[in-house]
C-alpha cells in the first residue's frame, strides 16, 4: 500500500467539535425565531398562551349553550380542552416544521447551516413552546372548573410523545412536498380543513355511526385525542386507540420526508 492510499488521521475531537458546532447552529436558529416571532410583538409569549386558552373557553361556552351535557363528564371546558390542546400542538409544530426551509432560506446559503439544522431548531423550539403552553392551559382549566379530574400521567406523557412524532413526520414530508410542488400548500390546506372536526375534538368516537368510525379510525389524531381523554377521565377506555398505528404512520411519513429532503433539498432551496 502506497502512502497516498493511507487516509489522513482524524483529530480525536473532530466528532465532538462537529456535534458542538451543530448544537450552536441549532441554538442560534432557535434564538432567531424566538426574536422574530415573539420579540417584535407586544406581549410576546403571552399571546402563545392566550390564543389556545381563548379558543378553549369560547368553543366550550358556545357549545354549552347548544347542548345540555358534554359527550364525556360534566364539564364542557375540560372536555374540549383535552381534545383541543393535543390537536393544536400537532397543528402548530407540523406547520412550523413544514415551513422550516422557507423561513431559514437566507441562512442556508452558509455552509455551516444545514437543512437538518433548520428543521431541528424549528421542531425543538415549537415543541417546547407547545408543551409548556398546553400544560398552562390545562392547569388553568382545572383550576377554574370544579371538574375533580383524576389525572393518569402515563397516557398524557404517551400523548405528548405521539403528537411530537406525528407532527415531525408530517411536517418534514410537507416541507419536502411544498418545496417540490408549487400548489402543495393550497392542496394540503383544503384537504385538512375538516381535520378539526374529523379528529374527535368535539365528539367521541363511540358516538359516531359505524360507517363514520370505519373511516375516521385511519386518522391518527383521532387515536391521540382519545388517548388524551383517558388520562383525564378514569371511566373512559377508548378501546379503539392503537398507539402502534400512530407510530407506524408517523415513522412512514418521517422516512419519506427525510429521503425526499436529503435527495432534493438543494433543488428546493434554489427554486
Amino acid at each position: 500500500m502506497s502512502a497516498t492510499d493511507i487516509p489522513p488521521p482524524q483529530s480525536p475531537g473532530s466528532g465532538v467539535a462537529s456535534t458542538y458546532r451543530t448544537g450552536r447552529t441549532v441554538m442560534a436558529l432557535m434564538l432567531r425565531e424566538m426574536s422574530t416571532r415573539y420579540g417584535r410583538s407586544p406581549g410576546g409569549y403571552i399571546w402563545a398562551i392566550l390564543e389556545p386558552l381563548g379558543g378553549v373557553f369560547i368553543l366550550a361556552i358556545g357549545f354549552s349553550l347548544l347542548l345540555r351535557n358534554p359527550p364525556l363528564g360534566n364539564n364542557f371546558i375540560l372536555f374540549y380542552a383535552t381534545g383541543f390542546v393535543p390537536f393544536i400542538l400537532y397543528q402548530n409544530v407540523s406547520t412550523m416544521v413544514a415551513r422550516a426551509l422557507k423561513f431559514s432560506r437566507p441562512l442556508l446559503r452558509y455552509p455551516v447551516v444545514s437543512w437538518m439544522d433548520a428543521i431541528i431548531a424549528r421542531f425543538v423550539l415549537n415543541a417546547l413552546t407547545g408543551i409548556l403552553v398546553g400544560h398552562i392551559v390545562i392547569f388553568i382549566v382545572l383550576m377554574l372548573t370544579d371538574s375533580r379530574a383524576m389525572l393518569d400521567v402515563m397516557p398524557i406523557l404517551t400523548v405528548i410523545g405521539l403528537v411530537l412524532l406525528l407532527s415531525l413526520g408530517v411536517g418534514m414530508l410537507n416541507c419536502a412536498l411544498s418545496g417540490l410542488i408549487d400548489a402543495w400548500d393550497m392542496i394540503w390546506s383544503v384537504a385538512t380543513r375538516p381535520l378539526f372536526i374529523a379528529s374527535g375534538v368535539l365528539f367521541l368516537y363511540e358516538d359516531m355511526p359505524r360507517g363514520a368510525q370505519d373511516i375516521l379510525w385511519y386518522n391518527p389524531l383521532f387515536h391521540i385525542v382519545g388517548l388524551a381523554r383517558t388520562g383525564f377521565y378514569a371511566t373512559y377506555e377508548a378501546a379503539y386507540v392503537s398507539e402502534l398505528y400512530v407510530v407506524g404512520f408517523s415513522l412512514i411519513a418521517l422516512f419519506m420526508g427525510i429521503v425526499l429532503l436529503y435527495r432534493y433539498h438543494r433543488d428546493i432551496l434554489t427554486r
